[in-house]
């Protein structure tokens, strides 16, 4: 247990000072995903991110190699988490390439049984991606007791059925603000400049994720909006109400 706290750890300080239990119940975490290139993650380690997220997701236009991962992650500060995504990967490809790449912590991404978080979770904690869509249920959660956090994202549209992230499409906030109660919550799924304040007054979630609602492109990250991004974060936290 002691690695998992480590790491969770790292997201939970970041660059600052531990904070006292009062600043701690707003302190919202940033991850940053869809890292394609060295740019990109300096920028965003600058800015405050707690963790980058690297997508190893081959049909994904933020898809990256494990060696330009590899490139990025080796100069990433102590404080900053490598969290690798992955979709449908069994669970000895996904650890032989965590460890090969020293990563914090695996984001299962697919239709990951049980069984694979759990194989997982023995070596890193898994944060388990959940699609909010019709018809979803709090239960789906307790199937995976080995996952370390979960992460809401849109459903993938039915046109679309193989773009699994950055969609550009929210969530329910009210339903994610009740999974909090119970749940370590990471909010994704259609986060920007312009409403990442309001979700994280609605929901408190214990991070926010952000791909597409900070690119220029698919996989390239835009440094005004990243900035904007950073900034109302920073704003919802000290004007929680």
């Amino acid at each position: 247990m002691k690695w998992m706290m480590k790491t969770f750890t790292t997201w939970l300080h970041g660059p600052s000072s531990p904070p006292t239990s009062r600043t701690l119940f707003f302190m919202v975490r940033v991850k940053i995903c869809g890292i394609t290139n060295p740019g990109d993650a300096r920028l965003a380690t600058e800015l405050g991110a707690h963790a980058l997220g690297f997508n190893f997701y081959e049909k994904s236009p933020r898809a990256v190699s494990p060696a330009d991962a590899w490139g990025m992650r080796r100069k990433l500060a102590p404080f900053v988490s490598a969290v690798g995504i992955f979709v449908d990967w069994k669970p000895s490809a996904v650890m032989a390439l965590a460890t090969s790449l020293g990563l914090d912590a695996v984001q299962l991404h697919g239709d990951e049984c049980a069984r694979h978080v759990d194989d997982c979770s023995k070596r890193l904690p898994v944060i388990k991606a959940l699609h909010v869509g019709a018809g979803f249920s709090e239960k789906l959660l307790s199937r995976f007791p080995a996952a370390s956090a979960f992460l809401l994202d849109a459903a993938p549209d039915a046109n679309k059925p193989g773009q699994l992230g950055g969609t550009g499409r929210t969530v329910d906030w009210s339903l994610a603000q009740k999974l909090t109660a119970n749940h370590i919550i990471i909010l994704a799924g259609g986060l920007t400049p312009e409403n990442v304040g309001e979700a994280i007054r609605t929901v408190r979630p214990y991070a926010v994720d952000v791909a597409s609602g900070v690119e220029s492109r698919p996989g390239k990250k835009d440094p005004g909006k990243l900035r904007a991004f950073f900034d109302e974060v920073a704003r919802a936290q000290s004007n929680p109400t």
